[in-house]
């Protein structure tokens, strides 16, 4: 009887390690038996995931600290309107840039581009730990559905589950952007490859938790309401100021202050 005892608290042992090492190896994993921020059908909540964000927002000199938001895609979160033409003053990082700064005015925020034109998620994926993790971001927005067009839905998705994984990996909020438009495809045909990367972009929010602002469903819902969707766009596939508006509209639905009257 003595003899048994230690093999089953070896046994016990054993059972905890492998657990360990398991999450150890996929950190997401821990983080679905955790209690997040309240989700709906498995997205963040718009209203409470950029909460502890939110906090640290409205905190004034000396208890305050630098909060970086990080817009990490192509060619639209650069600022790119008329090919060749980069108008960053009216594309939707800076545009959330001055609306955050607008509500929370004792903050010090930068609002950091690793963007490039013309790139998809695959590359984005390989430079994600030199060029977005330095920055330490407290959000990352990540947009390239258009250009993942070119690489197809399986690979667009084995990239932004890469750096899902490697943002929560690192205890960092992540915002998931559907694409804006493309007036050479019909934005309310759901097979068409625009609006199927936009639905595996909403799968992906909601496996992992994490936020989502559906660029594609707002301008869907302009369209169905009789607008024209080359009015919001400055070239086929570039939003205009009109356009970036939307987004920047979508995302401040997360940086709003909760407690303001």
């Amino acid at each position: 009887m003595l003899k048994q005892i230690p093999r089953q608290i070896f046994c016990l042992t054993l059972i905890f390690v492998l657990v360990k090492i398991s999450f150890a190896e996929d950190p997401t994993a821990l983080k679905t038996l955790e209690k997040s921020e309240t989700t709906k059908n498995g997205v963040a909540d718009t209203s409470s995931y950029l909460d502890s964000i939110k906090q640290e927002l409205q905190k004034k000199w000396s208890k305050n600290r630098t909060i970086n938001f990080v817009f990490h895609g192509h060619s639209v979160p650069a600022g790119y309107f008329k090919t060749p033409e980069v108008r960053s003053f009216q594309a939707y990082p800076l545009l959330v840039h001055q609306a955050a700064k607008e509500i929370y005015p004792f903050a010090v925020v930068n609002a950091i581009n690793t963007s490039i034109g013309g790139e998809q998620s695959e590359s984005g994926a390989a430079r994600f730990q030199r060029d977005v993790l330095t920055h330490q971001p407290d959000v990352i927005f990540i947009d390239y559905a258009l250009n993942d067009r070119s690489i197809g839905l399986e690979r667009a998705k084995k990239a932004w589950e890469s750096m899902i994984k490697k943002a929560i990996e690192q205890k960092i909020k992540i915002i998931l952007l559907t694409p804006t438009p493309d007036w050479s495809a019909n934005i309310l045909d759901e097979n068409a490859s625009l609006s199927k990367h936009a639905s595996q972009i909403r799968e992906l929010a909601a496996k992992y938790n994490v936020g989502l602002v559906d660029s594609y469903a707002a301008f869907q819902e302009k369209v169905k309401s009789g607008e024209n969707v080359r009015d919001y766009l400055s070239q086929i596939n570039h939003p205009n100021e009109k356009g970036h508006k939307i987004v920047t509209e979508l995302i401040m639905q997360f940086l709003k202050n909760n407690n303001s009257k």
